[in-house]
């Protein structure tokens, strides 16, 4: 099979190949996927997870990319859940082989059934944004009808999904990015806008939520604008800077099947809309991973035409 591989840390990207490799095969509760499409995200070459197994061994040549849509082609021993032909989506396991392929082994509770009238290029911009906002405005920041949150990157991949999940949730959305993103930001649900560029970030204050996908600076100012009570939610580490009577909680996103149900079927009916800036055929997987210009939105790789 055709696949993206990485085997030089010190390359970076230019240490990126396509090359023929085995197709997987299925271990005890795995599933072979055949890929139709597939995400990644731009600093996987910077994770340890890209270059090392569990045990801190090194696993080069590795895949990266860890987002997919596909149709399940084989099942290992005592997989449940999950038939052959089957149309699935999901998130495959950080520590192993990655989707930038045609073929990917990963563990069946990491996939969930595809709908037929979900697009493979559409499914596989869903798991690592739409899991990432669900997971970190409802299981870590508690949120509630009628409460506010604080979006920054509101018109990025996952900032798109916080905003939209948000204001369906009843929340009052103030979206946060470059003066550039202020209409995309709206058009996805926001009802203010922050220009981190031209704006002061601190006349905003008191909400309720602020989920943070920039940290730095940004990450640190933004802690003084979390009400008591409030929570600060990081997907760039643990905060520099703490709310002064709320939590700060910094999470990693988890692969749950019941979550993906919930996402694409808001897709389905409308509820929920991609954010799509980039398509690429895995033959231009390297240049895709790798782009001259700021992409605004999630960059697909179509593997299968």
């Amino acid at each position: 099979m055709k696949a993206i591989v990485v085997a030089d840390q010190a390359a970076g990207t230019a240490g990126m190949k396509l090359v023929e490799r085995p197709e997987p095969q299925a271990a005890i509760n795995d599933v072979v996927v055949n890929v139709h499409a597939s995400g990644f995200v731009p600093t996987e070459l910077a994770w340890p997870s890209t270059w090392t197994d569990r045990l801190d061994r090194d696993r080069t040549p590795s895949i990266p990319g860890h987002e997919l849509a596909g149709v399940v082609t084989a099942l290992g021993y005592g997989t449940t859940g999950l038939s052959v032909g089957q149309r699935v989506f999901g998130l495959a396991d950080w520590y192993r082989d990655g989707t930038l392929a045609e073929y990917v082994a990963m563990e069946a509770r990491n996939l969930a059934p595809l709908p037929g009238d979900v697009d493979f290029t559409v499914a596989a911009s869903l798991p690592i944004s739409g899991l990432t906002a669900w997971q970190g405005l409802f299981q870590h920041g508690r949120l509630r009808a009628g409460q506010s949150v604080l979006a920054h990157g509101a018109a990025g991949a996952v900032g798109s999904m916080v905003t939209q999940l948000a204001r369906e949730a009843g929340a009052h959305v103030i979206g946060t990015g470059r003066a550039a993103d202020r209409q995309k930001a709206l058009d996805f649900g926001a009802q203010e806008f922050v220009d981190l560029e031209n704006d002061a970030l601190e006349d905003v204050s008191g909400v309720d939520l602020v989920f943070d996908l920039i940290g730095g600076d940004i990450g640190k100012r933004s802690a003084g604008l979390v009400r008591a009570g409030g929570t600060l939610v990081s997907i760039v580490g643990p905060a520099e800077a703490r709310p002064a009577d709320g939590r700060a909680v910094d999470f990693v996103v988890e692969s749950d099947r019941a979550q993906l149900s919930e996402i694409v079927q808001r897709v389905r009916d409308g509820r929920l809309r991609t954010n799509i800036g980039n398509i690429a055929p895995l033959d231009d997987a390297i240049a895709a991973f790798n782009p001259t210009k700021r992409i605004s939105g999630k960059t697909i790789i179509r593997v299968r035409p």
